[in-house]
């Protein structure tokens, strides 16, 4: 690997963690925000909605403003989108404003839903020059970035630090990463001119990827595993302080836990797919969720729920990638076939939120995430679909006979977050 691969490959490190750092960040306040906002817990879920509102508008346009501008002006105005979050929720939370809040969530989520798809197409690109596999360890970067966010929000909650100059030094933080990294992103990676044909000389039907019924239960795994991932993001330190009566700043310790337990996941799971296959890695992944759940819901006891938190990060870790993976895998026309489940998934993020709130509101947030749980445990039942087949990467494709196709290629390729 020469230098410029490895300072753009290092590049692409940095615009992963960045967004864990910030997400971490602010979820390790949300009690705090709460408290200053005065919402109770089915109106907090009303204002991460505006998070599953951006996420789900910025991942529906990424692919299509990637074929345009490519993929550096993308990950550049979503990194930027994620930095001005920041400021935006801090300093919204100062003012008591949850409508000012709500639009730093939709604004984060618009900025990491948007660059994702960039972010894995230059890395494909990486790993095709570099000969090795890239892709899992940049997403282990972004779980990484969540731990070092959620430390950082532990020690702050814990000494009372202000919700806004925390957020507020976040954001200047993450904006000296990315105006590092952006200089080594090359222009022009994956632009194209239009839709590519297929053998036949026609462009696919999308349509027909509904009729088939392997990639829509593929759908159902990914639904159940990004409901198991998103509700721990969106509520996990609220559901330890308001479920099991811990203060702030260990509920914070043990979202930081969660993180630990997705990144040891995102970092090992390469081994683990390669040795065993895809479909029992995720059935262990969806047992593991399913135990550390059932753990956190019925256990009385902060000390063996918070401990339980481990097995539900180890679980929700590798079920969205691989999930992403194995649908690019299951018939002609990856790119529809990825956007599919992609959407099934972000359904997660869309409507999990505000439905938890509002079951939080009424039975309280352990008897809510029995909703998770049952999810979870039919992906159990339905981890065959995923086949076996690892992920590997995409062929190299020689750049005059057929121009890159980024969503095919972010289909082969793709982790998740």
């Amino acid at each position: 690997m020469d230098l410029a691969t490895r300072r753009r490959r290092t590049a692409l490190f940095l615009f992963f963690l960045m967004p864990g750092l910030a997400i971490s960040s602010w979820v390790t306040r949300t009690p705090d925000i709460r408290d200053q906002l005065g919402a109770s817990t089915a109106q907090m879920g009303i204002v991460l909605f505006g998070l599953s509102v951006g996420s789900m508008l910025g991942i529906l346009g990424s692919g299509a403003l990637v074929a345009r501008f490519g993929t550096k002006p993308v990950m550049g105005v979503g990194s930027a989108l994620v930095i001005l979050s920041m400021a935006v929720i801090g300093w919204g939370a100062l003012f008591s404003s949850a409508p000012a809040v709500t639009a730093g969530l939709f604004l984060f989520g618009a900025g990491m839903g948007g660059g994702e798809v960039a972010v894995n197409i230059d890395g494909a690109e990486v790993e095709r020059i570099a000969g090795r596999t890239v892709l899992p360890t940049l997403h282990g970067f972004f779980s990484l970035g969540t731990v070092v966010g959620a430390a950082a929000g532990i020690l702050c909650t814990a000494v009372e630090f202000p919700v806004q100059w925390h957020l507020t030094a976040v954001a200047v933080i993450a904006a000296g990463l990315i105006a590092y990294a952006f200089r080594a992103v090359p222009a022009s990676v994956g632009r194209t001119k239009g839709a590519r044909p297929d053998d036949r000389g026609t462009a696919p039907s999308r349509a027909a990827v509904w009729r088939d019924r392997r990639l829509l239960l593929i759908g159902g795994i990914i639904l159940a595993m990004a409901m198991a991932e998103g509700a721990a993001n969106d509520w996990l330190p609220l559901l330890m302080v308001d479920g099991h009566g811990v203060d702030p700043a260990l509920g914070s310790a043990v979202y930081a836990g969660f993180a630990a337990a997705m990144s040891i996941g995102r970092f090992g799971g390469g081994f683990f797919i390669d040795r065993f296959g895809r479909a029992p890695v995720v059935r262990a992944s969806a047992l593991s969720a399913a135990l550390g759940l059932t753990l956190v819901i019925f256990a009385d006891s902060a000390v063996l729920a918070g401990a339980a938190v481990l097995f539900w990060g180890l679980g929700a870790s590798l079920g969205f990638p691989v999930a992403l993976s194995a649908a690019g895998d299951s018939g002609p026309d990856p790119a529809a076939r990825v956007s599919l489940v992609a959407m099934i998934g972000y359904i997660a993020f869309l409507v999990g939120p505000p439905g938890l709130g509002f079951l939080g509101d009424h039975y309280g947030l352990r008897s809510a995430m029995i909703l998770v749980l049952a999810f979870v445990a039919v992906a159990v039942f339905l981890s065959p679909a995923i086949g076996t087949r690892h992920t590997t990467p995409p062929e190299v494709h020689a750049p005059r006979e057929r121009a890159p196709d980024p969503a095919t290629d972010a289909a082969r390729t793709a982790g998740g977050e």
